[in-house]
């Protein structure tokens, strides 16, 4: 990833934090106490028409290495 890349990224990310205050604290409390090895991570879209669509994932110690690196990047 280059550094405009990045630069854009930080914009876009400050931008989603502020159209959406409550995400990234419940991102934050997540990964600060709640994620551990073996948890179950559940994810529900819902879009206008109401078809929804749900998928989980197992994390594994690789997935909270990842977690780290990007919990430290997008401060």
């Amino acid at each position: 990833m280059n550094l405009m890349n990045l630069m854009q990224l930080k914009e876009s990310w400050a931008v989603f934090k502020n159209n959406h205050p409550k995400f990234p604290l419940f991102l934050k409390a997540a990964l600060n106490s709640s994620l551990k090895e073996g948890s179950v991570v559940e994810i529900h879209i819902t879009p206008p028409e109401g078809k929804t669509l749900t998928t989980n994932l197992k994390l594994k110690a690789s997935d909270l290495e990842l977690f780290e690196q990007w919990k430290d990047s997008l401060k």
